[in-house]
């Protein structure tokens, strides 16, 4: 999935990393003369690695011209690549292997990462050790066990020691489609931690080979070969360096290591591959598996700590693009009057939940959650006594369920998910039906995460005249205004949310931002009713007229007494409440409405054409 720049990075890299294989493979077996163990230990290591691997390879390992081998992997240091290539190779299959199948089990991290060492242990010591270099080092296959186990203990401690906090603040991190193998940026850690693990495990790998505990690089020749140079041929000889690439015993092989310096070795990889896999559980939670956070990718700046449950994982995470089923015109507009199917009497109404691109300005969009593909969703407009039956299918990747904000209805309507109904599950259906006996501002929203959902779109106004039009407070011009808060950073929308690394950074009034918000045209002596609503989650909004006072007329759907009205040019709106207020025009001019916090009139901190926002223009002529 591309999500996230650098996926674009990882495409690269990966296809480098393909290329790279491709060469060392061909160069190797077209000639590069040494055992066949270490051409695939090559392979494999630019294989995880990429240009790193060909970079080793082609500076420590390519004979640079025939019959020059032995002379150019002669330095220790290019012993000690050697040595660790056969050590990763070895130990890191067994590790992604082992990533990859704890993965796809579900099994928590800290599990994850104890079944990675066993693996790359076994593999390493029992394949790619004793089996693979048994033909070089000679005796049986046990023997070679017993003589590889101490050096394969130590490099493999250290190379673990470098992979695992790789991979656990990294799988854990922001970005937790580094959990699933499915992701291309698993694969990326996955090779991001075979570097640090080869880091790691090179000094140690370099000791070793001094030492007489290991072989480096080898050569191996055909006798008698017209490709063996002259001094192959003098010496009769398969291998340089003492012969196979394998651990102390075989081919003259002689340690010089005492038994206290093998102790200190064991116990200092023993105690950093300790460090490593115990530190970076005060950081993350390691007790999570990929199933429990689903490949969330969490805000940037957002906190996470070692008891950051998955459930908030999944609730803070970015609506995923690949989930997004329709992509809504530029033009698009939300809060579109739906139409019913009258049925016995009973106004039936049509909703279905998706997930959908909508353009808050031109050129930025969001991926938001939407009943029937707009934002703010589709405006109900209900008479007091009506009985409505709404038919509500969920399209959507989560459950979820509709609350009727501040109606009367009967409890198993209302709507809180797990306490008047169960969740509607992705692709169920639910039947709300009731009859309205109030009037007036009223709106609907989700009550199945809300602080996700609602954040994303899931809202919509529910206007109700009342059953006696002289009770209707008129104005000339009816406008409703729905507030939102969203934020949108490297491509991706989050859920915003009132914590750290959540805070929106565009905001809108009507599913758009100012200057994409409408424009609405009025004449001096008209009056305009604004019906304030806080579709919104998190901040209480100033919104402000200028031009002269409104008259605020009702509070919360409940029309107020006429002695109770008051004149006033700010209504501080938070989430949940509705104000209607009738503002007149006294004066010719672009008059302002918008919330007084300054930093929500601009777009992701930005002023475009004299702000941004929650800003709108009554044009008066």
């Amino acid at each position: 999935m591309i999500a996230l720049p650098y996926d674009y990075f990882l495409i690269a890299w990966f296809a480098i990393a393909l290329i790279s294989t491709a060469y060392v493979a061909y160069d190797q077996f077209a000639g590069n003369p040494e055992p066949t163990v270490m051409k695939w230990a090559f392979i494999l290591v630019t294989l995880y690695m990429g240009p790193v691997g060909l970079l080793l390879y082609v500076l420590a390992d390519k004979e640079p011209r025939p019959g020059e081998h032995e002379r150019f992997t002669s330095p220790l240091w290019k012993q000690g690549v050697g040595s660790t290539i056969h050590c990763v190779a070895g130990d890191a299959t067994g590790i992604i292997l082992a990533a990859a199948t704890t993965a796809l089990l579900g099994l928590p991290m800290w599990i994850d990462l104890v079944v990675e060492y066993l693996a790359g242990f076994s593999f390493g010591l029992l394949i790619f050790q004793s089996l693979f270099m048994m033909r070089m080092m000679g005796g049986s296959y046990w023997q070679n066990v017993k003589m590889s186990f101490m050096p394969e203990f130590i490099s493999m401690n250290a190379m673990m020691a470098g992979m695992a906090p790789t991979m656990s603040l990294l799988m854990m991190g922001r970005d937790m489609r580094a959990m699933d193998p499915l992701e291309l940026v698993f694969w990326g850690v996955m090779s991001l931690g075979v570097m640090v693990g080869f880091t790691a495990a090179y000094p140690f790998n370099v000791w070793m080979v001094g030492a007489g505990i290991k072989h480096g690089l080898m050569t191996e020749r055909r006798t008698g070969s017209s490709q063996a140079s002259e001094h192959d041929k003098k010496g009769q000889r398969h291998a340089s360096h003492g012969g196979g690439n394998g651990h102390g015993g075989g081919h003259g092989m002689k340690s010089q290591a005492t038994g206290s310096q093998l102790a200190a070795m064991a116990g200092v990889t023993g105690f950093i591959l300790m460090t490593g896999m115990i530190w970076p559980g005060f950081y993350v939670n390691l007790r999570l598996s990929a199933r429990d956070v689903e490949g969330a990718i969490m805000p940037p700046g957002m906190i996470n700590t070692f008891d950051l449950p998955g459930a908030a994982m999944r609730e803070m995470a970015a609506v995923k693009p690949r989930q997004v089923s329709y992509v809504a015109p530029i033009t698009a507009r939300g809060d579109q009057v739906l139409q019913p199917r009258v049925e016995g009497g009973v106004k039936v109404f049509e909703i279905e939940v998706s997930a959908i691109r909508w353009n808050i300005l031109p050129d930025v969009s969001v991926d938001a959650y939407a009943y029937n593909r707009q934002i703010p969703g589709p405006r109900l407009v209900l008479t007091e006594g009506d009985h409505v039956r709404i038919n509500f299918h969920n399209a959507l990747p989560e459950s979820t369920t509709v609350h009727w904000h501040g109606l009367i209805v009967p409890n198993e309507m209302d709507g809180p998910a797990k306490v008047t109904q169960q969740p509607i599950p992705p692709g169920g259906s639910y039947t709300y039906e009731y009859t309205v006996g109030q009037h007036g501002t009223y709106f609907y929203h989700s009550h199945d995460h809300p602080d996700r959902q609602q954040a994303l779109g899931l809202y919509g106004a529910l206007i109700i005249a009342p059953k006696d039009p002289a009770a209707e407070l008129n104005a000339d011009l009816d406008y409703t205004i729905q507030l939102q808060e969203w934020l949108k950073r490297e491509w991706l929308t989050y859920p915003a949310m009132l914590m750290e690394g959540a805070l929106p950074n565009y905001f809108t009034i009507n599913g758009k931002a100012f200057p994409a918000t409408d424009v609405v045209p009025m004449k001096v002596g008209q009056a305009i009713k604004l019906r304030f609503i806080g579709t919104h989650n998190n901040f209480v909004h100033p919104m402000h007229v200028h031009g002269g006072p409104f008259e605020v007329v009702a509070v919360d759907g409940i029309t107020l007494a006429e002695r109770a009205r008051y004149q006033a040019d700010t209504v501080n709106v938070g989430p949940g409440q509705r104000y209607d207020v009738i503002w007149t025009a006294r004066k010719p001019g672009k008059w302002l409405v918008h919330c007084h916090i300054p930093h929500h009139t601009a777009n992701n901190n930005v002023e475009q054409d004299g702000g941004g926002g929650l800003m709108l223009v009554l044009n008066v002529q």
